[in-house]
């Protein structure tokens, strides 16, 4: 997984870009809650890989008091990111440095990935979806979004082209532009959406179902 996007000042004004870039950010966090509701006790236990920032660790934690958490992050400057944002519920969340090998065994009610999974490169994705699925109980949900689009062109160039364009902070010049298209076409592992679905039954998991779509971001949610 690449690190260098989220380490110093990067860390820090993470929290800034998220619901500028990615549709129905508020929404997003709150359709994972819905659907891990339909099977997680009130005592449940989640696992939440890419956890730093923590972001949706504080979602969750406000929407049920009586969850904990285990977060996953390879970035200590995102770790201690989250730190500060879950503080009011910091006894109910570990937070863990690294990848998903560092996870405890489990076995979690359910799993969260968001805005992460383009991070990790084509050949530890698979890995790391069986990973996450060995420390689920039978049956628990899995919930994942990213960028997520057709790979064959013009489809491809056209999508990266909406991605920035939707993203791009107000007065973002052309060359700022360019440079963003260029990390995104050549920095993130980006699967077509068929792939991501194919891949997460490969790693076990079944049930597969697109729960959201915005612009070039798309979301399942499986079963282990």
């Amino acid at each position: 997984m690449q690190t260098n996007y989220f380490a110093g000042p990067a860390a820090r004004a993470y929290a800034e870009r998220p619901p500028r870039q990615v549709p129905g950010f508020a929404s997003l966090h709150r359709m994972a809650v819905l659907l891990m509701n339909e099977r997680v006790p009130a005592d449940g236990r989640i696992l939440v890989l890419g956890a730093g920032g923590g972001l949706e660790l504080k979602a969750f934690a406000e929407a049920q008091p009586g969850w904990t958490f285990d977060g996953v992050d390879p970035s200590a400057d995102m770790i201690h990111l989250a730190e500060h944002m879950t503080e009011p519920h910091a006894e109910r969340i570990r937070l863990h440095e690294g990848y998903i090998g560092v996870a405890p065994e489990g076995p979690f009610d359910a799993a969260v990935c968001l805005l992460t999974l383009h991070f990790v490169p084509r050949g530890e994705r698979l890995e790391t979806l069986r990973q996450v699925r060995r420390r689920l109980r039978p049956d628990a949900p899995f919930i994942v979004a990213h960028i997520s689009f057709p790979q064959t062109e013009p489809e491809r160039s056209l999508w990266i082209a909406r991605h920035v364009a939707y993203g791009a902070a107000e007065g973002m010049d052309a060359a700022s532009r360019e440079s963003a298209r260029q990390a995104i076409a050549t920095r993130l592992t980006i699967l077509d959406p068929q792939e991501e679905e194919a891949m997460l039954r490969e790693a076990g998991f079944s049930g597969v179902s697109l729960f959201y779509a915005g612009l070039s971001f798309r979301g399942w949610v499986a079963y282990a």
